[in-house]
């Protein structure tokens, strides 16, 4: 059985950056950029090279940009504090504002939520290709298939957190019919990664916590896949 509470601690770091900066925008153009942006706060932890320097930081983050004020928020959570004196003074729209979340979910609490996630589905090889080839992932463009994907991932009270095809729950259930769902552009890179277009959909609505242990799991490792570019971290409030 769960238990009937559990403690999330964190750190949330808000930047304000200026789009029109040439540092903000190269971010804004190339996924890869906004990765080393993210990660530019936390030099010096891991050993350079490290394949799961992110995974061992507890490094997750989201943004969004307002093209009328010029404005790119980008919310950096973390396990560790943050350095943030390598970002541009000129970048920087705003001081960087950085405060320590600690707080107790319980068991039918009501939180309010925000995520983007990379919502993807693997399509089998090809008939006839080498054992062991991996599937391809393939995005969900279409939110009805957005909210499918989402939906698989609930956890109703009584639900182990894992599911009976493998995948993992996040301890919490929410009335589908009334999530906020939108398809947000695809992000890429031409640079390091070559042909890299993650596909993205914002996901708004409110959480019951019926796992909080599970439910703070969720909120620390993320949801889905391409967490290093900005999917999976969950807000609460």
């Amino acid at each position: 059985m769960p238990g009937t509470a559990a403690r999330f601690v964190t750190s949330h770091t808000l930047l304000t950056l200026d789009a029109r900066h040439p540092f903000t925008a190269k971010s804004l153009i190339d996924a890869q950029d906004m990765h080393r942006t993210v990660m530019s706060g936390f030099r010096g932890w891991v050993e350079n090279g490290s394949l799961d320097a992110r995974s061992r930081m507890g490094i997750l983050s989201t943004w969004t940009v307002d093209l009328r004020a010029a404005q790119l928020s980008l919310v950096v959570q973390s396990g560790i504090a943050g350095d943030w004196g390598r970002i541009p003074r000129g970048a920087l729209a705003e001081p960087p504002h950085t405060l320590t979340i600690d707080r107790t979910f319980r068991v039918g609490e009501h939180v309010a939520f925000r995520t983007v996630v990379n919502p993807v589905r693997s399509r089998p090889p090809a008939s006839g290709a080498p054992e062991k080839t991996r599937g391809t992932r393939v995005a969900h463009t279409r939110p009805e298939h957005v909210k499918a994907w989402f939906a698989r991932r609930l956890q109703p009270t009584g639900e182990p957190a894992l599911a009976p095809d493998g995948v993992a729950r996040i301890g919490a259930d929410t009335d589908t019919d009334r999530l906020s769902l939108r398809i947000l552009p695809k992000v890429s890179s031409t640079a390091a990664h070559k042909g890299l277009r993650i596909a993205r959909a914002e996901i708004k609505g409110t959480f019951t916590v019926t796992d909080p242990q599970v439910f703070v799991t969720a909120l620390t490792r993320g949801i889905g896949h391409a967490r290093a570019y900005s999917c999976g971290l969950i807000l609460v409030r």
